[in-house]
Order: structure tokens, then C-alpha cells, then sequence
């Protein structure tokens, strides 16, 4: 004998199942916040560090907003920038598989918004307008020049920042692993935690859509 589903059951299932779809289903949204820290340890975020602890700030190492999951997700790559939240966001399709704090142009050398392409992919990547004057013993005469400013000490040599895992997509401007103090501090660049630009630079081609929104 069948029996009947009572009125308050077929008020809660719709309720129920879109709940779950609400939860689970990731949108194409340009801010979707943190569904979860997947990173996020009791010795802190494995994604949120430098290539070095000399490179890892400390606002790097409070970072509880960077993480990566694309287990079983597939679809074309895509990046979002939100540089007012200062959050790469990464896509494939229309699901969300990472989100990493950045640090992208400070005043006046702002990373441009707009809508690009990566460009280039360079893993030991080297700046030709921004690094150290160095003695040939690799003592450093002068640290954080502009080559196009910074006159060079007799004696010295350019030793170039390193860049490692760049992703050009704008003129010189790219993502790549960096220095994060915790606000927009570059040259224009868009530095990131070395384990998350190691993920995006593993998980984009040439022709990669980038798309920065402030």
C-alpha cells in the first residue's frame, strides 16, 4: 500500500537539494571566496610559502587563503585577477580548482586591467630591468635597482631578479613566483607563493585566458 508524502516533505526536498547545489555547484563567479583551506595546517598553509624562508613573509605564512583541489576536474584553463582583493583565481571551465593571494603593481606601476592571453611560459625566468649590483665575489653592491634609474658601481655586475615559473601575458608584465609582504608592492608583475605558481604555471598553455579586474 502506497502511502502519501506528506505536504511538509515536498516543501523541505526542493529546499534540501538546492542547498546541496548551492554548496557544491562553483560558478564563473570573478570573487567566489573560499569554499575550503585546503592548505591550511597546523604548521601552516603548505601553498602560502616561498621558495626560501628568507623569501617567506609573514604575511605569507599567516596566509590561510591560498590552496589548490582540481582532483578529477577537467576543462579549459583560465585565470582571474581581482587586484582590489589581491586573489589570482584559477578555472577550469567554469569550476574553481585554486585561489592564491598575490602581490601584484604598486602606485604608479599598477598591473594593468583588461582582458589577455599568456603569452610566454619561462620556468628560470630572469628580470632585464630589475635585480642587485653585484661584486664578482656575489656580494652585493646594491639591492633592488632599476637598471634604467639605478646608475652601476664601478665593478659590478646586473644580477637580474629571479622570476621562476613566469607567466607573460601583458608587454614584460606576467605571474611568477615573489615576495608577498601582504599588499601591492611590485613592479607591475603579479608575484605569488611559489607552490601556487608552480600550479598555475602546470595547469596553463599559450593562449590562456587572463582576465584582471580591479
Amino acid at each position: 500500500m502506497n502511502r502519501p508524502i506528506a505536504k511538509s516533505a515536498k516543501i523541505v526536498l526542493p529546499a534540501f537539494v538546492m542547498a546541496i547545489c548551492l554548496s557544491s555547484c562553483v560558478t564563473g563567479s570573478y570573487d567566489p571566496g573560499v569554499p575550503y583551506l585546503a592548505g591550511n595546517t597546523n604548521s601552516g598553509n603548505q601553498y602560502g610559502v616561498g621558495p626560501s624562508e628568507r623569501l617567506t613573509s609573514s604575511a605569507m605564512k599567516q596566509d590561510t587563503i591560498s590552496y589548490w583541489d582540481d582532483n578529477g576536474v577537467r576543462g579549459e584553463p583560465s585565470i582571474v585577477l581581482n587586484l582590489t582583493k589581491q586573489r589570482a583565481y584559477f578555472y577550469k571551465g567554469s569550476h574553481l580548482v585554486g585561489v592564491s593571494k598575490v602581490s601584484s603593481g604598486t602606485e604608479g606601476l599598477e598591473t594593468p586591467s583588461g582582458t589577455f592571453k599568456v603569452t610566454q611560459k619561462d620556468i628560470d625566468h630572469q628580470s632585464n630591468l630589475f635585480g642587485d649590483y653585484v661584486y664578482s665575489d656575489g656580494t652585493i653592491a646594491k639591492r633592488d635597482i632599476d637598471v634604467k634609474k639605478d646608475p652601476k658601481p664601478a665593478g659590478t655586475i646586473f644580477d637580474g631578479a629571479d622570476m621562476h615559473y613566469f607567466m607573460r601575458f601583458h608587454n614584460g608584465i606576467g605571474l611568477h613566483v615573489g615576495y608577498l609582504p601582504g599588499y601591492a608592492a611590485s613592479h607591475g608583475c603579479v608575484r605569488m607563493p611559489a607552490p601556487m605558481a608552480k600550479k598555475f604555471y602546470h595547469n596553463v598553455e599559450k593562449g590562456t585566458k587572463v582576465t584582471v579586474v580591479r
